[in-house]
């Protein structure tokens, strides 16, 4: 991402490069479909969310 940025647009903050690099990553995570086996044409966010109760459900409750 970041050679593809820096050979189309300046970036006169780290700020402002910091806010492309948000925008990206918010795209690339809930607008794309993931091209995985399992994943069935959802997008990662979308993939994340639904197996998040499998996980939750698998966790093993450690005493501390």
């Amino acid at each position: 991402m970041y050679r593809v940025a820096f050979r189309t647009k300046f970036f006169a903050s780290i700020d402002e490069l910091q806010g492309e690099f948000d925008d990206w990553m918010h795209r690339y995570n809930t607008q794309r479909t993931h091209q995985g086996r399992w994943c069935y044409g959802k997008t990662p966010m979308q993939t994340f969310l639904d197996s998040l109760q499998l996980a939750k459900d698998k966790l093993i409750n450690q005493a501390v």
